[in-house]
């Protein structure tokens, strides 16, 4: 005599559920990376583009601000600051002249300095 239904394992009942369900979830976390990545895509590429403007606008910048030094380094602007800040030569009476020591005699050599530098505990 054939066995009823209610007598299966239940592994047999179960088993097409079971292979429903992972088959959903299967195609489910696919469905679900392909959307997380197209938009990773494009959240990377809108990122890129700001940047790619953000560098144009830096450049652009830095190359008025080169400009504008250039400008600033000419003698003509150089004279013109000298100007507003009242600057001129010095006076005679501001400039120190100083002897410059003769190249031919060497320094004079004192045994006593070099001891005494040794005692502090420093040479000299």
């Amino acid at each position: 005599m054939a066995k009823n239904r209610k007598y299966r394992s239940a592994a047999l009942r179960f088993g097409p559920a079971l292979k429903a369900v992972l088959l959903c979830l299967l195609l489910g976390g696919s469905g679900l990376g392909y959307v997380w990545q197209k938009n990773q895509i494009y959240e990377l590429g809108r990122q890129r583009t700001t940047r790619e403007m953000s560098l144009v606008r830096l450049l652009d910048h830095n190359k008025k601000l080169a400009e504008q030094l250039g400008k600033m380094r000419t003698p003509l602007s150089l004279g013109q600051c000298l100007k507003n800040l009242n600057l001129g030569p010095p006076l005679p009476s501001q400039i120190w002249r100083l002897p410059e020591p003769p190249r031919d005699s060497p320094r004079a050599f004192d045994e006593r300095q070099l001891v005494a530098g040794y005692r502090q505990g420093r040479p000299e």
